[in-house]
Parts: structure tokens; C-alpha cells; sequence
């Protein structure tokens, strides 16, 4: 099954698929598209970026453009809803969604929820309601789509927040979370200290490991290790850039080290990363 949707003024496009099909499995690394990977099945196992991870039976997977995604072609409970920011932007409908660094660009690992019986049901009903859109082939069509998945992001948005570790966390520092995660996103090239970010914020690094202790398991400093670690291997992996080039690209000025926080986090030098992975 694949279900498209092209808007010839704005070039946005919105996809809906089972991915059994090789031009739908492309999509999956278009570096312009978003991905919401729902597995509706079994465990199966999928490539993301660099590693393999088990999406089990009703998680959701939620993939930026940036994401290298691979799954297996034979999979039949596979279902994914695809779009890029032309037909709906993330950035601009945040005061909407807010789903904005906790959704997409909240890690350097894409998020991922377990969707309870209750909200299998609703992702079902959403599932039915965006199909039948995409059998009303008018000018009002596009609208149709964009609410829908408008309404399938505040939902998915909703079940994050309802189960923080911590549920005496406001929203207001849940924003201050995923501003963080966004100024990450924006600045992990320049910025490496954890203190950088909290300047940016108007916070103390203190205040900043608090408010993760209260959101997940990872620190601020492990949030921006990871997302430097992540754009390495990316360009390791798929460009023609030295080691020494990288480190530049990644704001180091020592290649050296580069070298040395590189192999901290994997126990391999870049160039022994590289080849590993030939």
C-alpha cells in the first residue's frame, strides 16, 4: 500500500505506506522527509543510522530528515506515515503541536513510544480517517491531510508527556527542555559545554541537570556527546571527509582531540570506525 499526496504549488508531500514496495523503502532516506514508523506487528528489527534496533509490537518510531532508516522489505507490519516541512512544518506549527525537540530533534536517537491497547485504538481510528482523506482528491484535500496529521502529532505529543518519570514536571520546563534539545540541534558544531547551553537559556547547568533528572535518564552532557557522536559517524559513513576535516566540521580545533572523545564513545579511532563499517 502506498497512499501519496503532492501539492503542486508548495511541493509538499505527505505518504502513507506499508513500505512493501522498493520506491517506498527510498523514501525511507530522503534526507527532506519525516518519518512516523508505527510497527503493528511483531518485533522486528530495523536500521537506524549506524545501529539495529527491535521496534516491537505497537512502538512508534519518530524520525527526522536527517535519519537513515532501513527496513526489511518482506516486513508486513510495517506501517509509516511520511511528510516533509512544505506540507507541514514542525517549526512553524510549534505554538500548536509543541512537538518540536521532543518529538523530532528531542535526541540524538529518534524517539520512541509504546503505545498502550487505549491508543492502539486511536492511532487505528487515525489510520482509517487519513485513508479515507486520501480518497477526496479536491482542492480541499491537502487541508484534510494536514489536520489529520496535525491530530496524530498533539496525540503522540499528549502520550510523552503523560509518562515522564517524573509527574510533578510542568510544562514549563518541559519547553525548557526541548529548547534545550533545539539549541543542541542548532549549536552542537560550536558548543560542547553543557554551561554553553544553560547561557543561552538563562539557567545554570544545575538547574539544567535537574530538570533532565526529573525528564529521562540522560544528562545534558550525554544529550550533546550524543548528538556530536551522531554526526560524526554520519559523516564518517557517508562522506569523503578525513578525520582531521571532520573534527573541523564538528568544531574541534586539536584533531587530536577529536580522536581522543571518539574513541571514548566507541573504543575505536575514527579511521578504525570507518573501515570497520566497509
Amino acid at each position: 500500500m502506498k497512499l501519496s499526496y503532492q501539492g503542486f504549488k508548495d511541493e509538499d508531500e505527505f505518504v502513507l505506506t506499508d513500505l512493501s514496495c522498493s520506491p517506498s523503502q527510498e523514501l525511507l532516506n530522503n534526507q527532506g522527509l519525516y518519518k512516523i514508523i508505527w510497527n503493528k506487528g511483531n518485533a522486528t528489527n530495523i536500521s537506524v543510522d549506524d545501529y539495529t534496533l527491535s521496534l516491537k509490537a505497537h512502538e512508534v518510531l519518530f524520525c527526522t530528515p536527517l535519519n537513515k532508516v532501513e527496513v526489511p522489505i518482506d516486513n508486513d507490519s510495517i506501517l509509516t506515515f511520511i511528510f516533509n516541512k512544505q506540507f507541514f512544518c514542525i517549526q512553524s506549527h510549534d505554538d500548536q503541536v509543541s512537538c518540536n525537540g521532543l518529538l523530532f530533534y528531542g535526541s540524538a536517537q529518534p524517539q520512541r513510544i509504546k503505545l498502550t491497547e487505549k491508543e492502539v485504538n486511536h492511532f487505528q481510528i487515525m489510520q482509517q480517517q487519513i485513508e479515507e482523506d486520501f480518497q477526496f482528491k479536491d482542492h480541499l484535500q491537502g487541508e484534510m491531510l494536514r489536520s489529520s496529521l496535525k491530530r496524530l502529532l498533539i496525540m503522540s505529543t499528549r502520550m510523552i508527556n503523560s509518562n515522564l518519570p517524573d509527574p510533578t514536571i510542568t510544562k514549563a520546563q518541559v519547553d525548557i527542555i526541548r529548547q534545550f534539545n533545539l539549541l543542541v540541534e542548532k549549536h552542537f558544531r560550536k558548543y560542547h559545554k553543557v554551561k554553553d547551553y544553560a547561557n543561552l537559556l538563562f539557567k545554570s547547568p544545575k538547574t539544567l541537570s535537574n530538570l533532565f533528572l526529573m525528564y529521562n535518564d540522560k544528562s545534558p552532557l550525554m544529550m550533546i556527546n550524543e548528538r556530536i557522536m551522531l554526526e560524526a559517524k554520519r559523516l564518517l559513513l557517508y562522506s569523503d571527509m578525513s578525520s582531521t576535516e571532520i573534527a573541523i566540521e564538528l568544531g574541534y580545533k586539536d584533531g587530536g582531540h577529536f580522536s581522543k572523545f571518539f574513541k571514548k564513545h566507541t573504543s575505536m579511532t575514527p579511521i578504525l570506525f570507518r573501515k570497520s563499517k566497509l
